[in-house]
């Protein structure tokens, strides 16, 4: 097989336009039509179908853009292996959920932090952005709270990091002693997080169990941000501790002294490589 003819159907299928791919290859259109075809021949089944000006998968093509994955996948981390091992300075890829705290990242990345032989790259996007950038190798570990959907074609690994308790975190003005859960959260307006959290599913069945009806001051889908709308004091805040740690220990916010039986689960995410970023280990 002619590796340069895989190559050039591979980007194609990874732009889902001939015309875009041509350009970006600073090629011509009828040299990468040319190269798809040599493939074509090569593997005696089409590799795309035409349907008015759009180029789809045949099912030989998606078999074809598996192994393309692997096999290209492959060269970039012998790149990669290579270029780390010719390196005094060793590099780690972290991409993080972007509306993850902040304080469990740095809590997570302190046994590196610092080390001047160590140089960290971070990244942060949506979980989709963030998996699709670990599957291409352009990142070692993912930190995130949702941990990715799990079967049978996928290679991801999910490590364990940390459960940290949620706790309903607020002014000193708002969390007096001597109330009752009861009354602290039926008489402030409560900061949430989204309805697709699990989190909010306990925090809904606490309040049902206490025959309360809470009034949401916000809901949020951003640690960083509830942490912010619990200092400027819209409201108390379901959080884990750990992000909110620099205002519990100045005491700009305090949190109230009742376990409502909550937490958040946090998990750095790999991919299945032979040859994994050894500084991994120090974080694991």
């Amino acid at each position: 097989m002619n590796y340069n003819h895989l190559r050039y159907f591979w980007e194609v299928a990874r732009d889902g336009n001939l015309t875009r791919t041509a350009a970006r290859l600073n090629l011509s259109q009828s040299a990468v039509s040319v190269q798809i075809r040599k493939l074509e021949d090569r593997l005696g089944q089409p590799v795309f179908e035409r349907r008015g000006r759009q180029l789809h998968l045949t099912e030989a093509g998606r078999i074809a853009v598996d192994y393309a994955d692997t096999i290209f996948g492959a060269g970039q981390e012998l790149l990669a292996t290579l270029q780390r091992t010719a390196s005094p300075r060793q590099v780690l890829r972290v991409g993080a959920l972007a509306t993850l705290s902040r304080n469990f990242q740095i809590e997570f990345l302190r046994p590196l932090l610092g080390k001047p032989e160590v140089e960290l790259i971070l990244r942060s996007g949506t979980s989709m952005e963030l998996l699709l950038g670990l599957e291409a190798l352009r990142l070692d570990v993912v930190l995130t709270n949702r941990s990715p959907a799990s079967d049978a074609l996928t290679s991801f690994m999910v490590h364990p990091v940390s459960q940290q308790p949620v706790s309903i975190i607020g002014t000193a003005a708002r969390i007096n002693a001597g109330q009752s859960l009861k009354d602290l959260l039926g008489k402030n307006p409560i900061i949430v997080p989204t309805t697709d959290s699990p989190i909010r599913a306990g925090f809904d069945t606490l309040c049902e169990r206490l025959d309360i009806r809470p009034v949401l001051a916000a809901e949020v889908d951003d640690m960083a941000m509830m942490r912010l709308l619990a200092r400027e004091d819209i409201g108390l805040a379901l959080l884990p501790p750990i992000v909110v740690k620099n205002e519990l220990e100045t005491g700009l916010l305090k949190e109230a002294d009742y376990d409502v039986g909550l937490s958040e689960s946090f998990q750095a995410v790999t991919i299945r490589r032979k040859f994994p970023n050894p500084l991994l280990e120090a974080l694991f």
